[in-house]
């Protein structure tokens, strides 16, 4: 029997295990979460998920941090990330399907540090998993189709949403939803947002955010087709939370320490999810952002594909159709080039090392500091806690270097739980 590891319970993760079991695997989910889901369907602690069935067939490990990849052999550690005596165990499957998702991505304007400034997705966190409002005076901004349910989750817990600002306009947007099916669900939001009476702006941003020991104030602006300011339009919104979200970048760590080769900084696969390492799959948002319909269908495949079966035209079809969605969309939200022009001198990119702009566009124009390790230690811009996972496409667009993924250890480990002689 197929001995199959699927690191990752979101929507892409729980396809592969789905389908690779139905292909006769022995299938083990790993996952850093308490319960299955991801940020998709995450439920409120103890609550039912939906997943039961499947993860009963399963050997289901929550609570699971991989820490590192040599090929398909997979160092893991079980328990709280926070706590102390978590056990080391290696597995080797025969194989492995990488299905690590994706995160916010938040532009930095002046303020984005301050208290209240949450990004998208963190916000939509605390309202589906812990029913938290972070504002009772919200402004939702950035770009993208997941401001929508981000505004929907802050209504539904209570939160005053105050605005939707969407950057894009109106003729890129819509073209990204002139999909069957989907014009259905734009219309819903929509309703939602028009019963709360909570405008939607288009091609208007938060270009900054003002406050002392928190954000108090947010100024807003409208913005041309490559987000270049409008003099004259700026609006001050009185607000005690922002909640900022300009897509997603995938988080390639593990698949870059197991050797896989990227594509445009995704994972690059082949028609089966296939990715450059013999029997490593990787689906979701770490091989193309695409939403929860697109990863599933390519965890479907990577699942059965990966179970040594072969996935049928039906599945691979579906997969197409969502990828092809997840083009329009991409498509219909662009960054718009000229978002620096935001910036100010002081304004804070790296918040971890508090590494402003001015410094770094400094460094990245000294020949001295050429190229992203120069530049990191000049700056130590992406050095602090998230090594570079909130700041580093930031600081790659600003300075023109290439985004570094390689880290040998791609999740923290206490020196003594490396140095522990024993692993299960």
């Amino acid at each position: 029997m197929t001995r199959v590891v699927v690191v990752g319970a979101g929507p892409a993760g729980l396809a592969a295990a789905e389908h690779a079991l139905r292909a006769g695997a022995d299938v083990t989910v790993l996952d850093q979460a308490d319960a299955p889901g991801g940020q998709y369907h995450r439920t409120l602690p103890g609550a039912r998920h939906g997943f039961e069935e499947l993860l009963d067939r399963c050997t289901w490990w929550p609570g699971s941090t991989v820490w590192a990849l040599e090929g398909r052999r997979v160092h893991l550690l079980r328990g709280p990330a926070d706590g102390a005596g978590r056990q080391r165990h290696v597995l080797e499957p025969d194989a492995l399907v990488l299905a690590t998702g994706a995160h916010d991505r938040t532009l930095p304007f002046p303020g984005w540090q301050l208290p209240g400034v949450f990004t998208a997705g963190a916000a939509q966190a605390l309202a589906k998993g812990e029913r938290v409002a972070v504002g009772r005076r919200v402004l939702v901004t950035g770009t993208g189709p997941f401001l929508l349910p981000v505004a929907d989750s802050l209504l539904g817990v209570g939160a005053g949403v105050v605005a939707v600002l969407e950057a894009g306009t109106a003729a890129t947007v819509l073209t990204g939803w002139k999909v069957p099916g989907k014009l259905g669900e734009l219309a819903r939001y929509a309703g939602t947002l028009a019963r709360h009476r909570v405008p939607y702006h288009l091609g208007r941003a938060v270009v900054e955010a003002r406050g002392d020991d928190r954000v108090r104030e947010a100024v807003t602006a409208r913005v041309r087709a490559d987000w270049s300011v409008v003099p004259g339009t700026e609006r001050v919104f009185e607000v005690d939370a922002v909640c900022a979200g300009h897509g997603f970048v995938p988080q390639p760590e593990l698949a870059v320490a197991a050797g896989c080769v990227l594509d445009g900084g995704f994972v690059g696969v082949g028609g089966d999810q296939r990715t450059s390492v013999p029997g490593v799959f990787a689906a979701g948002e770490i091989t193309g952002i695409g939403g929860a319909a697109a990863a599933a269908a390519e965890g479907a495949v990577a699942g059965c594909a990966a179970a040594g079966g072969t996935p049928g035209r039906a599945l691979l079809r579906r997969r197409d159709r969502a990828r092809a969605f997840a083009r329009r969309l991409a498509a219909a939200h662009p960054i718009g080039a000229a978002w620096p022009g935001w910036l100010r001198e002081d304004t804070i990119v790296c918040r971890c090392e508090e590494t402003p702009y001015g410094e770094l566009a400094r460094a990245a124009a000294d020949p001295l500091t050429a190229g992203p390790h120069a530049l990191k230690l000049g700056t130590r811009a992406g050095l602090g806690p998230c090594q570079g996972r909130m700041c580093g496409p930031t600081v790659a667009e600003l300075c023109g270097v290439a985004e570094r993924h390689h880290r040998p250890i791609a999740q923290p480990i206490r020196l003594g739980e490396l140095a522990e002689p024993e692993e299960t």
